[in-house]
């Protein structure tokens, strides 16, 4: 049996979520890590973890990522990085050869995007996006209703987000500035609008953004010197009685993007960060009816209107159950997938052209707003990227 080596680049924060990825009895071994903060890397715990390296007896743990790219062992690496690291890291792995699971959004801007899938392409060096939510049962089974016709052709579809942790993720620590993740439209919607264009099987070609900080410039901040805290805590509401806040916020608090789509459907999804609670509600309309999830996540339910009569009673309700493990449990299958990807080629749900196309929704809608909600249209991929990628990199 074949034995993959991993090397993870940023082992805390999300890193930990590379730490599945680690299974020597199916071939699968983390022997290195890259954070140049080391002694929060070394620190560093999930629920259940030990630090890095005692997690992993026997493996290194250097600041520098490109001692980690350079070893020629290595043959997967994972990029967990910052988003504004993510063009760099990524491109300086697929150049050296390595299979690359890269964390969403794919970078900041979408010139970024398209550096990195053209290395991609260029080096044949598979590379594997992380968008989670493609893997998460609510998702999956408003896919398997819209798939199967129950509503009909979907024309119009709606997401609110309603981001009840956003002052404790966003903003107390580097998000909360452009320069970091171009704005949460970019850095939080991008999980959502890939599942808006997957699920309305198209992709948004023009844009129209707006947006304002209106609430956390107003807060209590951290000095300069002090360390970012971002940590949840259901206390730290509401945000005007707060502090802690960071000292530099230039990304908006709330954001709304209207979408055109190749297809000729239309989209819409709004996000807010000083909502109390928490959850992403979408609806889908179609020729022949309606589909929306009540929850996203744990117990939750699939509503479906496929007759006149009100909201109160949908014709078909599918009631799911929690799933063990993060993100609703996602995490778990999508480190399943992107094993299988790399060593038996698997199909994958995530895909690295549908990341780019939810970028480029994040970046130029952010653009709109940031300059009289000016139109944009987003410029499309050569052809040969396109199909080189929906062969699933063959």
């Amino acid at each position: 049996m074949k034995m993959h080596k991993i090397g993870i680049i940023g082992v805390h924060g999300r890193g930990g979520h590379a730490w599945q990825a680690h299974r020597p009895e199916q071939g699968f071994e983390i022997v290195m890590g890259a954070d140049p903060f080391e002694p929060a890397a070394r620190n560093f715990t999930v629920p259940g973890f030990k630090p890095f390296q005692e997690k992993f007896p026997g493996s290194v743990l250097v600041k520098d990522y490109r001692e980690l790219v350079a070893r020629k062992d290595i043959d997967i690496v994972f990029v967990m990085s910052p988003d504004n690291l993510h063009e760099e890291h990524a491109i300086a792995a697929l150049e050296a050869g390595k299979a690359v699971y890269l964390e969403k959004p794919m970078a900041i801007t979408l010139e970024g995007c398209d550096r990195i899938l053209r290395t991609a392409y260029r080096t044949k060096s598979k590379i594997f996006l992380g968008h989670n939510m493609r893997y998460f049962p609510a998702i999956l089974k408003m896919k398997e209703v819209i798939d199967s016709g129950m509503i009909g052709e979907v024309q119009c579809g709606w997401c609110r987000h309603f981001v009840g942790y956003g002052g404790d993720a966003y903003f107390r620590d580097w998000h909360s500035e452009q320069k970091n993740t171009c704005g949460l439209l970019l850095q939080k919607g991008a999980h959502d609008i890939d599942v808006m264009h997957w699920l309305m099987g198209s992709v948004t070609r023009r844009v129209v953004g707006m947006g304002m900080l209106s609430v956390y410039d107003k807060c209590a901040r951290r000095s300069a010197d002090t360390p970012g805290d971002a940590h949840w805590d259901e206390n730290q509401y509401p945000p005007l009685t707060q502090g802690g806040f960071s000292p530099v916020i230039d990304v908006e608090d709330h954001n709304m993007v209207m979408m055109q789509l190749a297809s000729g459907a239309q989209a819409t999804y709004m996000q807010c960060h000083y909502s109390p609670d928490a959850e992403r509600n979408y609806t889908f309309i179609g020729t022949k009816g309606r589909v929306e999830n009540v929850g996203d996540h744990g117990n939750c339910q699939i509503h479906v209107w496929t007759r006149r009569g009100p909201r109160a009673t949908p014709d078909v309700v599918y009631n799911l159950k929690p799933v063990s493990g993060g993100h609703g449990g996602a995490d778990g299958p999508i480190i399943d997938n992107f094993l299988d990807f790399v060593a038996n080629g698997a199909k994958t749900n995530a895909n690295p052209v549908a990341a780019r196309d939810a970028v480029a929704v994040g970046v130029l809608g952010h653009y709109s707003m940031r300059n009289g909600n000016i139109p944009q249209d987003i410029p499309e991929l050569e052809p040969e990227l396109l199909e080189y990628f929906a062969n699933n990199q063959q």
